[in-house]
């Protein structure tokens, strides 16, 4: 069936008119390039907007307190308050699937190490709070429960912060910082990897909570809350519990909608995830468009080839040749354009995402763009698309070869 002599004269008939196929290529190579092209720019914007959710978790809010605008029960409106750490065990105890309740003061303070003076955020936090939003401990180690249990004055720093106090090969771990005239003993050193290093964003400074409200005179306030759900519940879904109960503990009015502000992560996320989802839809709508196009032109090349080759084709039938021989030969030779020039496509759209990514590497990263690719499952899906999509454009003048009678086909000039 494959033999030698049919795939001469394939390449015989694609070459004898070589301007025709290359603009009849032309159409299924600029459809299935646009189609890569487009696949790749959606997975370079998609992998730059997760990497700014670096590794948090998505299954999280966060809370904290504004001004009342209402009052009530003898509280006037305009009344400043500040959540409690009783409102920490009641969110626990009373809303089902937590899996972490974070409370966390903060403020901003001078820091100094020896003749060394640095300006950082200070958080006062549970150990929970590295699961919510990860860092990475390059040296020592995190707060953990026995330094919140018994207030330990320790402190983790920023990779930035122990670069700007300490010396290029001096270890932090052991020694002490002055944070607003307390001191602390540095336990470890963390790097925020969606931060990508800079030193300027790596300057907080965590310690633990207790520590932190007895060294600042916080008692028991807490001015900000991280709440993560478990795996297969919503904090979407937990959310209007959550802040029903603590307006409760606060005695804030049910339908104060400004006391407390928080911001759903997961809301953000399901957004971001279904914006992925129209981005998918519309390269893959439009590429396919652009390539059935080309396809088009392909199955009409074909009808003007089958035309032209009228009197050949009688010929073929009146010595005998079957027609599914005829039918086979047209199939093959629009199946062979269809590939070749898909072909051509794919490795010209390999090699633009290949520069794309060169040209990223060389000169950083850019604002929510990074690492456009397209899946090898794609490529192979494409081949495939190419493949019956060279068996549609030539079916139809296949089988208006076989129809053609032998002696009408004779006749023909």
């Amino acid at each position: 069936m494959f033999n030698r002599d049919r795939w001469i004269e394939i390449l015989e008939v694609l070459t004898s008119n070589m301007f025709r196929t290359i603009l009849t290529a032309f159409g299924v190579f600029w459809g299935i390039l646009i189609l890569m092209i487009l696949l790749a720019a959606g997975k370079g914007l998609e992998n730059g907007i997760r990497s700014d959710f670096g590794d948090i978790a998505t299954n999280t809010m966060f809370m904290w307190t504004q001004t009342t605008t209402k009052p009530y029960k003898g509280l006037p409106q305009g009344r400043r308050f500040n959540f409690k750490i009783s409102d920490i065990g009641a969110i626990k105890q009373n809303i089902p699937n937590m899996r972490f309740v974070s409370p966390r003061n903060g403020l901003g303070a001078t820091v100094i190490r020896g003749l060394n003076t640095e300006s950082a955020q200070v958080f006062g936090d549970y150990p929970e709070i590295i699961q919510q939003d990860p860092i990475s401990i390059l040296e020592g180690r995190f707060i953990n429960h026995s330094d919140i249990n018994d207030k330990r004055k320790v402190a983790v720093i920023g990779e930035g912060l122990q670069k700007s106090l300490y010396n290029a090969k001096e270890s932090p771990i052991g020694t002490y910082i002055k944070v607003q005239g307390v001191n602390f003993l540095v336990i470890g050193v963390y790097n925020k990897k969606e931060n990508g290093g800079s030193d300027n964003e790596q300057k907080d400074i965590y310690v633990p909570f207790t520590s932190f409200s007895q060294a600042f005179n916080r008692a028991d306030n807490v001015g900000w809350m991280a709440l993560t759900a478990v795996d297969g519940a919503s904090i979407s879904q937990l959310k209007e519990d959550i802040i029903a109960l603590v307006k409760e503990n606060r005695k804030i009015h049910p339908d104060d909608m400004r006391a407390i502000g928080h911001f759903d992560l997961y809301e953000q996320y399901r957004r971001v995830e279904s914006l992925f989802g129209a981005m998918s839809f519309i390269a893959y709508f439009v590429g396919i468009l652009v390539l059935l196009s080309g396809i088009i032109g392909v199955s009409n090349i074909m009808l003007i080839v089958v035309k032209e080759r009228t009197k050949e084709i009688g010929i073929r039938r009146a010595l005998g040749e079957s027609p599914w021989s005829i039918k086979l030969q047209v199939l093959l030779e629009s199946i062979t354009l269809t590939l070749i020039s898909g072909i051509a496509g794919i490795v010209m759209g390999t090699l633009f995402i290949y520069a794309v990514n060169y040209v990223l590497d060389m000169n950083g990263p850019v604002d929510m763009f990074m690492n456009p690719s397209v899946s090898l499952g794609v490529v192979l899906g494409a081949l495939g698309i190419l493949i019956g999509a060279g068996i549609l454009a030539g079916f139809i003048p296949a089988n208006g070869a076989i129809k053609v009678k032998p002696v009408d086909a004779l006749r023909a000039e």
